[in-house]
């Protein structure tokens, strides 16, 4: 992996504001509350590692899961930050949640891989 920046980013990244946050954006915004964290990875990925506090919904179930949201009564206005491993079925995922209407949605860059590398080296990376 590259060298990571002050922001926990590999060197030269080039975060898309409207659509992603860094990991440590990330766990500064889920330690105030300011957030909900989505893991939508597979079952079997979660068991390898997980992020404390995140909920998970593979991305196969996000429709149903935005359902639910709406009868709960979960607004547009909530921060929902997703990830999966390397940032890319996140991205899908924020795609469907800004589509649906939770324009707030994000994905984590570089996933739960960078999250292990810019913010708790104590999660397994595979």
């Amino acid at each position: 992996m590259p060298p990571i920046d002050e922001f926990g980013l590999p060197a030269g990244y080039r975060l898309k504001p409207d659509l992603e946050l860094s990991p440590r954006e990330t766990a500064a915004r889920l330690e105030r509350g300011e957030v909900v964290l989505i893991d939508c990875r597979r079952e079997d990925e979660r068991r390898i590692a997980s992020i404390a506090g995140s909920i998970h919904v593979p991305l196969d179930r996000l429709g149903e899961w935005i359902e639910e949201a709406r009868e709960a009564e979960t607004n547009s206005e909530t921060s929902i930050v997703v990830h999966c491993h390397h940032g890319v079925r996140s991205m899908q995922a924020v795609g469907l949640l800004q589509h649906a209407g939770f324009q707030h949605a994000r994905s984590m860059a570089g996933g739960i891989d960078l999250w292990s590398v810019a913010v708790d080296p104590s999660i397994p990376r595979y």
